[in-house]
């Protein structure tokens, strides 16, 4: 990760609310409707051998309802007669039973050794499926939650190894041709590995294109790249184009390369480990910034071209290709930039900020050949702002505005064991990690999709809040963005030592969790009331309260599925189907 950018995930302020006073348990009925189920969910429980928290994580705590994020309400599964099963929901009270789309080829009891099949979504019109055997296929859909209408045709069906659940899909189309990503997740022996667990988890990255020769259409592998890890990833999602990969995990990943590259990969090695003399130096302020290049004896003002625009910069020396060129961090009032030769045979470059305050991490976007120079001044107002985190003495004035972090104050809740997850974005072609975020004690949650056409969103626990945050691949100053907020919902998760599965509804109006067994938790969004009401302690008048519900099905199976839509809830049992109807309209 040597030439990787280290980035900070920026919260929005206007998002958070620090005056939130918490949940107030609403006795509000709940609609709740159950469909009974014509055959049991195709569950695979875990064998003898698949001890490991990380096969508990992986296929143990699998999620086996999908939600189809392009049709609203649209829900499916796998029945244990290997059927995909679908639900579309339009009215509560016109519910029809779930029906067949799709019946897998494979005879899944033939097989000891099966994982659980795994549906993901990748366009309106394409589906990814394992059968859980070591098999996938890609299914032209068309238009799907239409009844009879809906047909599955598959276009490519190949046995890929050993047993894999699907992580994420995409569809795209380059080049005028249309092609297939797919990630599959395997945990695998490791004879290697003594001291550990004895297995590790891979990711194997599979881009599957149409191939069209002499008038025959036909989809084929085009790329298979495999990345190695110890943790089974909380998040991994491809990007929208193909391009990258992002990954959020307690242990990094590391792309497996072939034979024919490990020369080049030990090449590299030794280069990095010669250490260079940086390229170019650079300062800043608030305004500016200063970039000093030193420069061949030789040279003169006429041999130097500097280009400046808004967002990028281009320095060459004579006739020779760019010494520094690139996307700057931020932009720049290009039509004050300047550029001088000092007398010591160096170039001095002044930059004007477009922006003034922010510091940048970088100057240029992924450009490692440059070394930061901070003066004193600022080392001292970081060490200054820091100092109220730090103390000699415990607690010395509780009273104080910011006072020190105190670590005998923390809950038992507070604490997970997981404090050093990391978010990294690997490039899809030099197969190296490009953008890194140490997430610290920002622990994972779960994951949602918002908008299907853009990678899913993750939810991280800041604080006692728990903040949504959308990744954006192709905006580099704005990779990470902070969408929603619910709060507390960091800490009132952590209490619930039985959750199973967390979600939240793609408008953000409300998060919930289930338990294994029987009782759903919505937690809603803050919303103004109808009524005045009182804080009898403080004497003030309540301007807006956020609601709890609580529902308990009607059912003694464990819950194998969890999902949420902008108005209901769907929870899976293994034999019945259980609709919540949530919004706050009702």
């Amino acid at each position: 990760m040597a030439g990787a950018a280290h980035c900070s995930l920026r919260t929005k302020r206007l998002l958070l609310d620090p005056k939130f006073e918490g949940y107030k348990l609403s006795l509000e009925p709940l609609a709740c409707y159950q469909l009974g189920l014509d055959a049991a969910v195709a569950e695979v429980k875990l064998r003898d051998d698949q001890y490991t928290l990380d096969h508990m994580r992986a296929f143990g705590m699998y999620n086996y309802l999908h939600l189809d994020s392009w049709y609203q309400d649209n829900v499916y599964y796998v029945d244990q007669f290997g059927r995909v099963m679908n639900l579309s929901v339009t009215l509560d009270t016109a519910l029809q039973k779930p029906r067949e789309v799709f019946r897998l080829p494979t005879d899944l009891t033939a097989y000891d050794n099966r994982l659980c099949a795994s549906i993901h979504f990748s366009s309106s019109t394409w589906v990814t499926l394992s059968d859980g055997t070591g098999r996938l296929f890609l299914i032209k859909s068309g238009k799907r939650g239409h009844g009879a209408s809906e047909k599955w045709e598959i276009v490519f069906n190949e046995e890929l190894g050993s047993p894999f659940i699907i992580a994420h899909s995409v569809s795209f189309v380059k080049s005028d041709t249309h092609s297939v990503a797919v990630l599959l997740l395997r945990v695998e022996k490791d004879e290697l590995d003594t001291k550990g667990s004895g297995f590790h988890i891979t990711l194997e990255w599979v881009t599957i294109a149409e191939i069209s020769k002499e008038g025959d259409h036909r989809y084929e592998i085009l790329k298979r790249r495999v990345l190695e890890g110890k943790s089974v990833p909380h998040y991994a999602a491809i990007e929208p184009n193909g391009d990258g990969l992002m990954i959020v995990s307690y242990k990094p990943f590391k792309f497996m390369q072939d034979e024919d590259n490990k020369l080049e990969e030990n090449d590299d090695a030794e280069a990095t480990n010669e250490k260079k003399d940086p390229l170019y130096y650079w300062q800043q302020t608030e305004d500016d910034v200063t970039i000093t290049v030193h420069i061949p004896q030789d040279i003169t003002k006429d041999d130097i071209k500097v280009r400046f625009s808004p967002d990028n910069i281009c320095v060459t020396l004579k006739d020779q290709p760019p010494l520094m060129e690139g996307k700057l961090y931020s932009s720049v009032d290009h039509e004050s930039c300047t550029w001088i030769i000092r007398e010591n045979k160096s170039l001095e470059i002044s930059l004007i900020k477009k922006n003034e305050g922010p510091r940048w991490p970088e100057l240029i976007i992924g450009d490692t050949r440059g070394e930061f120079i901070m003066d004193s001044s600022q080392c001292s107002e970081i060490t200054e702002s820091l100092m109220h985190l730090t103390s000699e003495v415990m607690n010395p004035n509780p009273e104080k505005e910011n006072p020190p972090c105190n670590a005998q104050e923390l809950e038992e809740c507070d604490a997970f064991l997981e404090d050093s997850a990391s978010l990294c974005r690997f490039d899809g072609d030099t197969l190296k990690v490009t953008h890194v975020i140490n997430l610290g004690s920002n622990q994972y949650l779960f994951s949602v999709v918002v908008d299907p056409r853009e990678m899913p969103c993750f939810c991280l626990r800041h604080d006692v809040d728990a903040l949504l945050w959308q990744p954006h691949s192709d905006q580099p100053e704005n990779m990470w963005e902070h969408i929603a907020t619910f709060n507390a919902l960091g800490y009132v998760q952590a209490s619930k030592q039985d959750k199973k599965f967390m979600a939240c509804a793609p408008d953000y109006s409300y998060a919930a969790l289930c338990e294994c067994l029987r009782r759903v938790f919505i937690y809603r969004q803050p919303t103004p009331l109808s009524t005045v009401l009182y804080n009898r302690k403080e004497g003030r008048q309540v301007g807006q309260v956020a609601k709890q519900l609580v529902a308990t099905l009607e059912a003694n199976d464990p819950i194998l599925g969890f999902q949420a839509t902008s108005e209901r809830l769907f929870v899976l049992t293994t034999k019945t189907l259980f609709l919540i109807k949530v919004s706050s309209g009702n």
